[in-house]
């Protein structure tokens, strides 16, 4: 615009007229907001500490810090510095029936539906290790994450014992075909505590969908990013950060951008309907540990 006045001896208001420009939007003086700087501060930090959360879930630890904004300008922002956006994950479909109905139980209430499954791992020495996960597919928390070099039946079954133990046992648990799922002593000792346990068709993951989401993000935001050294201690050690954070920290989005462990405390652990555990079926859990 001013290259064409000073070329043409014009006035502003016929250059605006001529481009069909208004003359406001010409003489408009951007004014940044006096937390610019900070905000965008922050947002840098944001994302270098959890470089796979998109611009919505550092949003939400914005606004859990104090910080009055919204998404939109988190984006602007996220995009002035350069800042990538995680890419979703590809959908799948789900195993559905004749009538229209869908295979999977879905999670009503807290306690309702847990699930677990393996994740595999690699120390620097090239070592394998495995991983239990074990969420609770209402309230989204990650209940356990067990590590060592080898996970057999027995300690699927001392794993769950700690945590019925501890929370009282689900309505139901989800899990694939594996061995260690399968096992008669293992489906024994559920079918005797009174838990119902919901196996996935083979060759059908997306029937396990809560779970192996929560693989997904384990190996996304911290499995691919860290090389551990040392020893099977320290993947245990931050592994055991990391759902720590994960509970108390991370913005879920099917929550509305709050942590899944605040949730979880706040509910009461039995469904409608459900009854109270008996007396020799707590006895029977603690024998096991012992």
């Amino acid at each position: 615009m001013e290259h064409v006045r000073q070329v043409l001896r014009v006035s502003e208001r016929r250059v605006c007229l001529v481009l069909g420009q208004s003359r406001g939007t010409q003489r408009y003086q951007p004014r940044l907001a006096s937390d610019e700087v900070g905000l965008t501060e922050a947002i840098v930090g944001y994302a270098t500490q959890y470089g796979r959360y998109g611009y919505r879930r550092i949003t939400a630890l914005l606004n859990r810090d104090g910080w009055v904004v919204n998404h939109k300008r988190v984006e602007r922002i996220w995009r002035q510095q350069g800042l990538k956006v995680p890419q979703k994950q590809p959908q799948r479909g789900r195993l559905w029936l004749t009538d229209g109905s869908c295979v999977r139980l879905r999670p009503c209430w807290p306690n309702h539906v847990w699930s677990y499954d393996f994740v595999m791992a690699r120390t620097h020495d090239g070592k394998a290790f495995r991983m239990l996960t074990v969420i609770d597919e209402y309230t989204r928390e990650c209940l356990a994450i067990e590590v060592a070099r080898r996970l057999d039946a027995d300690a699927v079954l001392y794993r769950l014992t700690e945590l019925f133990v501890s929370r009282r046992p689900p309505d139901y648990i989800r899990s694939d075909n594996g061995p260690e799922f399968t096992a008669k002593a293992v489906r024994e000792w559920l079918s005797r505590i009174g838990v119902k346990t919901l196996y996935i068709e083979p060759g059908s993951p997306w029937e396990n969908g809560y779970n192996e989401s929560f693989n997904g993000k384990l190996r996304d935001e911290l499995l691919n990013g860290e090389i551990f050294f040392y020893s099977l201690k320290e993947a245990q050690i931050l592994i055991e950060c990391w759902r720590q954070e994960y509970n108390t920290v991370r913005p879920h989005s099917a929550l509305g951008y709050r942590p899944p462990a605040p949730a979880a405390i706040a509910v009461i652990p039995r469904g409608p309907g459900s009854a109270p555990l008996r007396q020799d079926l707590w006895a029977d859990l603690t024998a096991t540990l012992t």
